[in-house]
């Protein structure tokens, strides 16, 4: 991917939890009834490695996980933290790559593949080459924590949706030529492992969050109506009011955030 979207480890770790909650287990149950002995599962766009800390100790062990991912600073704080479901830590190979140049290749030998919150920053051929690869290797597919545009946030404030529009128009730019997906990424990765006939299962992860977690909300919040912002500028001016009551009601301790995900089970007949 050209212009790839940076991803900081502060952010990464303060969403630890609330994706940690929020992915489907029993699509990971069922994906982990699927996999191949002996585990081999490959992550893509790993990050640091949140997703191969919550799935490795409900998959069989032991395990290798192959970790790719573009940013090698990431990719570092990825070795620490994992066990298997025996306990075990796993083999932990790294591959500094881009995602969206895979290859059938890369995938040779998985008996799992993973991926989380990654689909809504990659364009529909990137999604292909992706989706083309997971099919040749034959394995599973299970897809995390993908967009889905929808965000309810109580109480009610006349500016959601319409910081949920621009930023769902944001969500879908097209930078540097790449047309990204957005909220429309579950549904193009369906369609896209439909054709080549497999199965595809999926179950909703949306993140809950309340005062308890006033980080979290806090940077979340920023990004979306900042993002929002980028799309429409005209809505500076609001954002800034909008912003100040919502920091308020955090501070109260009287705002709850819905942000609505899913997750995907993909395999073949």
């Amino acid at each position: 991917m050209s212009d790839v979207i940076p991803i900081s480890v502060e952010w990464l770790s303060l969403r630890e939890d609330a994706d940690a909650r929020s992915r489907s287990r029993p699509l990971a149950r069922k994906a982990a009834r699927m996999t191949r002995v002996p585990v081999v599962v490959h992550d893509l766009g790993s990050g640091t490695g949140s997703m191969m800390r919550w799935l490795a100790p409900l998959l069989p062990g032991p395990q290798t996980w192959v970790l790719h991912d573009w940013n090698d600073v990431l990719l570092d704080r990825a070795a620490h933290g994992a066990s298997d479901s025996t306990g075990h830590p796993p083999v932990i190979r790294t591959r500094v790559r881009d995602v969206g140049e895979l290859s059938d290749a890369d995938l040779v030998g998985a008996s799992l593949v993973t991926m989380s919150a990654l689909l809504d920053v990659l364009t529909r051929e990137e999604a292909e080459t992706i989706v083309r690869a997971c099919v040749a290797a034959g394995a599973p597919a299970l897809v995390a924590l993908s967009v889905t545009g929808r965000v309810e946030i109580e109480p009610f404030d006349p500016g959601d949706r319409v910081f949920e529009s621009a930023f769902n128009d944001h969500q879908r730019r097209t930078t540097a030529g790449r047309a990204l997906l957005g909220p429309d990424a579950a549904a193009t990765v369906t369609e896209l492992f439909t054709a080549a006939g497999w199965r595809v299962r999926a179950d909703d992860s949306p993140w809950r969050l309340d005062s308890s977690e006033t980080a979290l909300v806090r940077e979340w919040l920023e990004g979306w109506v900042g993002a929002a912002v980028e799309e429409r500028p005209t809505l500076e001016e609001w954002a800034e009011e909008y912003l100040r009551t919502r920091g308020a009601q955090l501070a109260a301790g009287a705002l709850r955030v819905t942000v609505h995900h899913l997750d995907l089970l993909a395999w073949p007949p």
